[in-house]
């Protein structure tokens, strides 16, 4: 079972994508590879993410992933667990997920 994804993650999915196309067509095919194995992790460990408590209140988890500087926020308390936001780590994280929603 993968994670769903919330309609906000669609457009930063094709935004980091074109971002990181523009240096390498090849590096945004692993990115949307990284992205693919962290639903799959997700999906099947909802656990498995880290709380960060100055970001978003339980059960919103994040997780980075690897090989890219970009963090997954996710609701771990949906069946299956839903991605709320994948954003580059160098961002203002506490602004943007300042008002993630657990839809």
């Amino acid at each position: 079972m993968k994670a769903t994804l919330s309609p906000a993650v669609t457009r930063d999915l094709l935004e980091a994508t074109a971002a990181i196309g523009t240096d390498s067509r090849w590096a945004a095919r692993a990115f949307r590879g990284a992205i693919d194995e962290a639903l799959t992790l997700i999906g099947r460990h909802a656990e498995i993410g880290t709380e960060r408590l100055e970001l978003a209140a339980p059960p919103i988890r994040f997780w980075t992933l690897r090989r890219f500087p970009y963090v997954v926020a996710y609701n771990a308390g949906r069946e299956p667990p839903r991605v709320l936001r994948v954003v580059h780590g160098a961002r203002d994280l506490p602004e943007l997920f300042s008002d993630l929603r657990l839809d």
